[in-house]
């Protein structure tokens, strides 16, 4: 089989849907070489997409798109933060707390880009918030690597012990997130009573599908940028006292609007119950302590990403790319025991979130049979698992090449990779001004 036909296969057999032909594309090397077979994850993601999409245009009576697997363009995607620039510049992409850190007895792999996981971290080493960076070193080169890993998680922080492959396949966490779908969708129990006339087009399947996106980082706003590509309205809700890491927003808020707004606001709750589509990042429970629940908007898909799955041990646990890298053994497989290393790309992130788009249009196509809201569920763990178990590995390979510098979209003082889709040139346009716009939809026009 293909390399990258085996994903689509996966994801297609998990959500129930006949299998699609794909067309092969051989591993093009350069930009995403790597021991594990990252370039069928980051082309499988795109294809299983591509067929989504064709599935929503069927639904609506529209021709399907024969869409181009783009090597160039999907590893420009993949690779979009080594192509950011603002002013010319790359902006870091790691703070100082973040990345491997020796211990007592072996690695840990930290995550402190936002300052108050860096506040949490510190606090979780016994340093005070201000404390220099030499000093939570040395208390991390003093520590053992679980000891750090157990007290981050008390302490709401992010840190894991660094593992090779059969150290993470023998726990509970591991079996966790390897179990279900490659992607979960979930039929509730609610069904809106009518659905809307399609404004459905070839190049826009999603035009007049409304989604608020609650999501930060990378693969939910991979998600559901891919959905305002397609056409859907996006309106992306931030928390009013939660900054999000700028160079990230820029590449990520791309044909979308931007607020800001607290959730427990009667103003977000107007928002879900005029929305098609949900998507959020949240751990398990915080939507529901916060008095809101998808049922509360009849025939509402919920688009779910979350870093270890919602069951098992670390259900509950924050995690980032980087991290579950770390903790289930892939940056020893692309490093060593004494030296771990990582993918060329965050590709967990953003394989994970071409796959949460296509869960949710392959949810909204179904929706327009039966009026049947669904949950759809990823996890980085659950991608990380997939990659781990597919063929195709390659021991000795060169060092990955940066991606392409043609491959990007300029607009004012801003770079940013081109779209994976190479069908479409550019997104609807930039990321717009964090929290600019007004938190409701925009009056749509007949």
């Amino acid at each position: 089989m293909n390399d990258h036909a085996r994903l689509v296969h996966d994801y297609e057999a998990g959500i129930g849907v006949p299998t699609s032909a794909i067309t092969p594309v051989p591993d093009p090397g350069g930009n995403l070489a790597a021991t594990l077979p990252v370039w069928s994850l980051a082309a499988g993601s795109i294809a299983a997409l591509t067929a989504a999409s064709n599935r929503i245009r069927d639904a609506h009576g529209l021709a399907p798109m024969a869409h181009r697997i783009d090597p160039v363009r999907i590893a420009a995607a993949f690779s979009s933060d080594r192509l950011v620039r603002a002013n010319g510049r790359q902006p870091a992409m790691f703070a100082d707390l973040s990345g491997f850190f020796p211990t007592f007895d072996g690695w840990v792999r930290t995550h402190a880009n936002y300052p108050h996981h860096r506040t949490r971290l510190l606090a979780a080493l016994g340093l005070a918030e201000n404390a220099p960076i030499d000093l939570a070193v040395a208390q991390l080169a003093m520590s053992r690597a679980t000891d750090v890993e157990e007290t981050a998680a008390a302490y709401g922080a992010i840190a894991v012990r660094v593992r090779t492959e059969e150290e993470w396949a023998g726990t509970p966490e591991a079996e966790a997130a390897a179990h279900g779908p490659l992607v979960a969708i979930e039929a509730r129990h609610d069904r809106a009573s009518s659905i809307a006339r399609s404004d459905a087009t070839p190049f826009q399947p999603l035009r007049g599908i409304r989604v608020l996106d609650m999501t930060r980082v990378v693969a939910g706003p991979v998600a559901t940028r891919t959905l305002a590509l397609l056409g859907a309205e996006v309106l992306r809700v931030d928390p009013p006292f939660l900054p999000e890491i700028p160079w990230q927003y820029v590449d990520t808020c791309q044909g979308k609007l931007s607020t800001r707004l607290d959730l427990r606001d009667p103003a977000f709750y107007d928002l879900l119950v005029s929305a098609d589509v949900l998507v959020t990042g949240y751990r398990p429970g915080c939507l529901e302590r916060a008095g809101l629940t998808p049922a509360q908007r009849p025939g509402l898909i919920h688009g779910r990403v979350s870093a270890w799955g919602e069951g098992g041990p670390w259900g509950g646990r924050r995690g980032f790319d980087s991290i579950v890298q770390a903790a289930t053994g892939i940056s020893i497989t692309e490093g060593a025991p004494s030296v771990p290393g990582t993918l060329p790309a965050q590709a967990l992130d953003h394989a994970s979130g071409y796959l949460l788009a296509a869960g949710i249009i392959d949810a909204l196509a179904a929706r327009t049979y039966d009026g049947v809201g669904r949950d759809v569920r990823v996890s980085l763990a659950r991608t990380a698992s997939w990659l781990l178990t597919a063929p195709g590995r390659t021991l000795n390979h060169p060092p990955a090449t940066p991606p392409n510098p043609d491959a990007v979209v300029r607009h004012g003082s801003f770079t940013t990779a081109a779209p994976a889709l190479v069908e479409y040139p550019d997104y609807a346009w930039p990321a717009p001004d964090y929290g600019r716009n007004y938190p409701s939809w925009p009056v749509r026009t007949r």
